[in-house]
């Protein structure tokens, strides 16, 4: 058992309305479940700090990084693929996206996962918000990244069939959402943190006009 295990977060006193931090449970013990070509399972054995004990699940991993890219080939539009998403035994429309390879940077990873999915690269990249999934299960993280200023560049991938690449207006959100094919929460995160942030550019680039 480690120390970070076990040591409580180091919190300063809250003020107004923040959270007050409690302390992490001890990790009592902890087991491989099961594994698979992708997947590990561990289940660990904790108590809190009131001392009530539970089993916890997780998926564990490799920790290597994932990216999600939103593309924009001009100011108004972005890149969207179309691709079999096997949890649901459909297409589903959604961003580019990929593992960081050994030795990348998200940036690096982001241009490359560009380019083999989408057909593109970018001159600029630019990294938006770090997003999770279903943190009481799993501890993936995925960098989500703004590109622009995008060239043509084809590289192989390791999709079992050509991906379908979209374009759709960044500000037509509430039509993506009315699809049923649409529907991936980090995407649609990425895109509304997207578009915020381009709207705040274009105000401030406005007022530096006046």
């Amino acid at each position: 058992m480690s120390s970070s295990d076990t040591q409580p977060t180091n919190a300063s006193k809250p003020e107004g309305n923040a959270p007050k931090y409690l302390q992490k449970p001890q990790i009592l013990a902890r087991e491989s479940v099961a594994k698979s070509r992708l997947f590990h399972v561990e289940s660990l054995d904790l108590r809190f700090s009131n001392g009530e004990e539970r089993t916890f699940e997780r998926l564990t991993g490799a920790d290597r990084g994932a990216v999600m890219i939103v593309a924009m080939p001009d100011p108004e539009h972005v890149l969207l693929i179309r691709e079999y998403a096997a949890g649901f035994e459909d297409y589903v429309l959604t961003l580019p996206k990929g593992l960081v390879d050994p030795g990348e940077s998200f940036v690096t990873a982001a241009n490359r996962e560009l380019m083999e999915e989408c057909g593109f690269g970018a001159h600029r990249i630019e990294p938006l918000v770090e997003l999770s999934l279903a943190p009481n299960y799993m501890r993936h993280r995925m960098q989500v990244l703004l590109a622009t200023d995008l060239y043509p560049k084809r590289l192989p991938g390791d999709e079992p069939e050509p991906l379908i690449v979209e374009t759709h207006a960044i500000e037509e959100l509430p039509t993506l959402l009315l699809r049923e094919d649409f529907h991936e929460a980090r995407a649609i995160a990425a895109l509304y943190i997207a578009r915020d942030r381009l709207r705040e550019e274009k105000r401030n680039s406005e007022a530096d006009l006046l």
